[in-house]
């Protein structure tokens, strides 16, 4: 059978340099591409996989890891979110061909044997998902032998703690989380409800809830990031943080297109790109984009005019 991903529209444009990145996003350590690659192949006989012209980092990463699978590119002028079930977004393989939208989360379930996709349009979409796959997931705790937990430290919940994960003293990690490979989570810190993928490094004295982190990420100490979307490769100076509701309790609405959109939620925080730096004692209020490679002066209040 073949698998095609086909061109899909989004709205994660702030979070990364172009739109190829997206579907490299990390899902428990792992491209998301790669993620949904496996999931497919491991129900249905995949011997070839499609993916689009405009996506050469997606193609690289399902070479290296589908060697013995014949991978091509293809021109793809389409966008298959117009042609996706408005109800339950259920995918179905037809004849020997099965289409999925590449910014999209694969899953299967194996109690109605169907396949189903989360679409990743909007960022809340992104924290939806990873809330929803977490949950769903991560049932029991998978702690690795070369993890190193403080005996002062609680893990209360379900929690997958990978490779060389260091938890310093007096931490708590209330799951469902995910602790990717080489991550550090600092003295007296919080997670819960989050996934960290590798090499993100939390300072002390923190709390972190409901939030992505790409991976190679940098927090200092004494942030506090709510209900947010972090891109890999940044950096939050000491006491900086993303507010996540507002005063009024209304929902949050983000820009897009000079356009506010109403996130259905008044609990958001934030979007950073990847590779940004966020100055010392900064705070980024709910519904606030950073586009990616964007530096931040230590003491900046980014609000609706910045």
């Amino acid at each position: 059978m073949k698998l095609v991903f086909r061109k899909s529209s989004h709205h994660l444009q702030s979070l990364a340099d172009n739109d190829g990145q997206i579907s490299s996003l990390k899902v428990f350590g792992q491209p998301l591409i790669v993620r949904n690659a496996s999931v497919a192949s491991k129900v249905l006989n995949i011997d070839k996989i499609m993916i689009p012209k405009d996506f050469p980092d997606a193609l690289r990463l399902v070479q290296d890891n589908f060697s013995r699978i014949s991978v091509e590119q293809f021109q793809d002028d389409g966008d298959s979110t117009q042609t996706l079930p408005k109800t339950e977004n259920k995918v179905i393989p037809q004849n020997d061909t099965f289409e999925i939208p590449i910014n999209t989360l694969l899953r299967y379930s194996k109690d109605t044997k169907t396949f189903s996709v989360e679409p990743l349009s909007y960022p809340w979409d992104l924290l939806n998902t990873i809330t929803k796959v977490l949950q769903e997931e991560v049932t029991k705790s998978i702690i690795s032998k070369n993890a190193i937990i403080a005996k002062s430290s609680i893990i209360d919940g379900p929690c997958i703690i990978e490779d060389n994960v260091k938890i310093d003293d007096f931490c708590k990690i209330k799951g469902p989380v995910y602790l990717g490979k080489d991550s550090f989570i600092g003295m007296g810190s919080l997670v819960r409800n989050s996934m960290l993928n590798n090499e993100t490094r939390i300072g002390f004295n923190c709390e972190i809830s409901k939030t992505y982190f790409g991976g190679n990420d940098q927090i200092a100490h004494h942030n506090v990031i709510l209900d947010s979307v972090i891109g890999k490769n940044v950096w939050f100076g000491g006491y900086s943080g993303t507010a996540n509701v507002l005063l009024t309790r209304k929902n949050i609405k983000y820009m897009i297109n000079d356009e506010l959109i109403d996130t259905g939620t008044d609990h958001f925080g934030s979007v950073v790109g990847d590779n940004c730096a966020i100055g010392a004692a900064v705070i980024i209020l709910p519904g606030r984009q950073v586009p990616a490679n964007t530096q931040i002066q230590a003491g900046t209040i980014l609000g609706k005019n910045n």
